[in-house]
């Protein structure tokens, strides 16, 4: 008998009721043991990292480039492997399965859902990489060597400037959102097809059967809520980096861990009274204010910026994109190691760990549509997006730059997008509302990733009481102070990989149950005739 004939019950019920584990007491819903331990395993490293932080920015210096140089290899192998798994969805007969049967609506619009899953999905990281990632890479193909992609363009201005965008939007198109989509995709069709709970452990119930609510599920259902914490912290350590520098460049506001401690707590209050409203009064609203800024900002720097270049460069660097996908995108033979372990790897494990908090917030947001039209959506239009923001700004920046302006390339990472827009004109307003922007993308992850870690932390429940999402709200503030006082950038970036690392195995096999998983579901119409015309 096949495996799938053996894992996957031909009705896909259970007997599990959503809840049915958790404790209910002092006014919370915890599941149990995945809340407490996570909690407790939380408290913990935050106590040491804050005691120790000499030691733990010895111990993120050691293990970053630990995995990133030895792990390379596997990791862009893995995002291959996502984005080829979404192309066969959309191709095959199962793209035409509807999330929660054939008879679901969408609950939202598709400007609402756009900009929920966007805003959700890299929302800081385009603010903090659009316009150093690109320059960074133009000024590595320049001078070649290890740290340049693909080897570089030795002396070749216009060449480097192609690369360059290349390699950037190669961080931010397809495969990250490949990422997002095979999470997004399992936990939404698993909810609302199977009736199983909104958590990371039912997307495995056609590989575990029963045995998924337990310790196999505590498991998966723990490392999701350390994976989403820490690759939260991450996004909101630069988001803080970023919006300080951007205060100190404008304002002279001291650019001090003081600073980005004190930014951190008052952005974690703003997102906890978002928390507070709920999905629609709150998370909604922002996102689309966010889009609406983020807008704004775009057709600001468009217009006042090399706009014929602009133009011709969004054709030219989604060509160049198509074009350099395939030897960017080899994980094997490859003589660019800084660029590949630096840059490539640190992402993937980035938007890995980023994986059950966007994942399950684009699952939320997206019954009643179809899986063909979830994976076209969720990886074209924020692709696009991608490629049409890092044009704009990462366009107008490497314009700025060969024209021999070299305060860009000579400024702190942090620090490269509001040089940049001081050389346009009204800077002082389009810097400001860059920050504002920062920080309302700030709010809109807190305040998303705190509403998936308590749907995770209450046994798949979407109605726990409001005082867990206020814990898990406080604890990615804590978590993001606590990494910036243990080692800043780098550690932040070693949290990122250490729990992007064990997920990329998870997200293999989540991959495997999926298929299994559409496959049943495709069938139950013919087993449903079946049983009726022999009854």
């Amino acid at each position: 008998m096949s495996t799938e004939e053996t894992q996957i019950p031909e009705e896909s019920v259970t007997n599990y009721e959503v809840g049915q584990d958790n404790l209910q007491r002092f006014g919370l819903d915890i599941h149990n043991p995945v809340f407490p331990i996570s909690a407790a395993v939380i408290i913990t490293f935050v106590a040491l990292t804050l005691l120790f932080p000499d030691a733990v920015d010895g111990f993120f210096g050691w293990l970053r480039p630990a995995i990133t140089s030895t792990f390379d290899w596997f990791f862009i192998l893995a995002g291959n492997i996502f984005v080829l798994f979404c192309l066969y969805l959309v191709l095959s007969p199962l793209g035409k399965i509807r999330l929660g049967g054939k008879d679901a609506l969408p609950e939202f619009g598709y400007f609402g859902w756009f900009s929920m899953l966007f805003a959700a999905g890299m929302g800081i990281g385009l603010m903090f990489y659009g316009v150093s990632e690109p320059i960074t890479h133009f000024t590595a193909s320049l001078e070649g060597g290890s740290a340049a992609p693909l080897g570089g363009f030795v002396g070749d201005e216009l060449a480097s400037r192609r690369l360059g965008m290349a390699a950037t939007i190669y961080h931010w198109g397809l495969h990250p959102w490949a990422i997002y989509a095979v999470v997004g995709l399992a936990l939404a069709f698993f909810s609302y097809n199977w009736g199983l709970p909104l958590t990371m452990r039912s997307a495995f119930y056609p590989l575990f059967g029963e045995r998924v609510w337990g310790w196999p599920g505590h498991i998966i259902d723990t490392l999701a809520v350390f994976a989403t914490l820490f690759g939260l912290a991450t996004s909101l350590g630069l988001g803080a980096q970023q919006a300080v520098a951007g205060l100190n460049y404008l304002f002279g506001v001291p650019d001090t861990l003081l600073s980005n401690i004190v930014l951190i707590v008052a952005i974690t209050g703003v997102a906890l009274v978002s928390v507070i409203s709920g999905l629609d009064a709150g998370v909604k609203r922002l996102s689309e204010i966010n889009m609406g800024l983020a807008l704004l900002l775009l057709v600001f720097v468009f217009a006042v910026g090399p706009t014929l270049v602009l133009v011709r460069g969004f054709f030219g660097n989604g060509w160049e994109y198509i074009k350099e996908l395939i030897p960017l995108s080899n994980p094997f033979g490859r003589g660019d190691d800084a660029y590949r372990t630096g840059w490539t790897t640190f992402y993937w494990a980035w938007w890995m760990s980023w994986s059950p908090f966007v994942g399950m917030f684009i699952a939320r947001v997206s019954r009643g549509r179809t899986v063909r039209e979830f994976i076209t959506c969720v990886l074209l239009i924020p692709t696009v997006v991608s490629v049409i923001w890092m044009t704009v700004f990462g366009g107008t920046a490497l314009t700025q730059t060969i024209g021999g302006f070299t305060g860009i390339v000579d400024a702190a990472l942090e620090v490269k997008l509001f040089v940049m827009l001081d050389q346009l004109p009204l800077s002082m307003i389009s810097s400001f509302v860059g920050i504002v922007l920062v920080i309302v993308f700030f709010v809109t992850s807190s305040d998303s990733g705190s509403l998936v870690i308590d749907s995770i932390t209450a046994g798949g429940k979407i109605d726990a009481p409001v005082s867990q999402r206020i814990f898990w709200a406080s604890f990615e503030g804590l978590v993001a102070i606590a990494l910036l006082a243990g080692g800043g950038l780098a550690a932040l970036q070693g949290a990122a990989i250490t729990t992007g690392f064990p997920f990329a195995f998870l997200l293999i096999a989540l991959c495997w149950s999926t298929l299994l998983g559409l496959r049943a579901e495709r069938r139950k119409p013919f087993l449903e005739t079946v049983r009726a015309e022999a009854g």
